[in-house]
């Protein structure tokens, strides 16, 4: 006779949470590449990125029990360690090249030009760690304004603020440039 309340089986994050290697790898799956791309444009360096990549995975999964939320607040809390960690090799680093990294781009965005994309990435590169990563976040990782909020662990406002101050230094950047 079968129980009049159905035992639910507990969700991958759940399982996560109680220890699961396994569960905690699902869950995390479809956020590397993301953060794989966010540590690739903040270093400069494809090594250093999967290093930063790894690095934050194993911090993660050591501070699964501070995550606050679900699946959902997953993908924010990661990036921002991802970005932390990025942030802390670039100042274990003696020296710092400012160059975007040749990151594969996204397949759907409308193809630039070889010049135009070049000149973009230099103005980009340009930019400090702390203009360039809103940036990145927004709109070469596509992430809502929340979650780039979360990640950056400012206001929605805040965040808002930051990707507008630094698209307007990109696009001042990029003027001068067309200028010069």
């Amino acid at each position: 006779m079968m129980s009049a309340v159905m035992e639910q089986r507990p969700t991958a994050m759940q399982r996560a949470t109680q220890g699961d290697a396994d569960a905690f790898a699902m869950v995390l799956d479809p956020i590397l590449d993301p953060a794989y791309r966010l540590a690739a444009v903040m270093l400069s360096d494809r090594m250093a990125a999967e290093d930063a990549v790894q690095e934050a995975a194993v911090k993660a999964w050591r501070n699964l029990g501070q995550l606050r939320g679900d699946e959902g607040s997953l993908r924010a809390w990661f990036l921002s360690i991802v970005a932390n960690e990025c942030r802390m090799t670039r100042r274990r680093r003696w020296w710092s090249v400012v160059k975007l990294a040749d990151v594969e781009p996204d397949r759907g965005r409308a193809g630039l030009s070889q010049e135009a994309t070049t000149d973009l990435r230099r103005a980009i590169a340009r930019l400090s760690l702390d203009e360039r990563l809103p940036l990145v976040l927004y709109f070469y990782l596509d992430l809502p304004l929340d979650e780039v909020a979360r990640t950056l662990r400012v206001s929605p406002a805040a965040a808002k603020s930051r990707i507008y101050r630094a698209a307007q230094r990109l696009r001042s950047d990029l003027t001068l440039e067309e200028v010069s």
